[in-house]
């Protein structure tokens, strides 16, 4: 007999303090897009950490992250 484990279809992490969703082996940048944020605008804090734009297509959320993004507001 096999134990067959389901894949969740969402996992739960925290962003700006709140609870949220994502489909597991979900890229940042993708996330960025989904919850309608353009990328190139914001800085992401990833599990206590300012995690470099380079790093962002390689990270795979996990269930339990805590993301803090703030939007780039430009001025003149």
């Amino acid at each position: 007999m096999t134990n067959f484990s389901p894949t969740p279809s969402t996992i739960e992490l925290s962003v700006n303090g709140k609870v949220a969703h994502c489909p597991p082996q979900t890229l940042l940048p993708d996330y960025l897009q989904q919850i309608g944020m353009n990328p190139r605008l914001v800085a992401v804090e990833y599990n206590g950490e300012i995690l470099h734009r380079q790093f962002w297509p390689e990270t795979y959320l996990q269930a339990g992250d805590r993301l803090e993004i703030v939007t780039i507001v430009g001025g003149g």
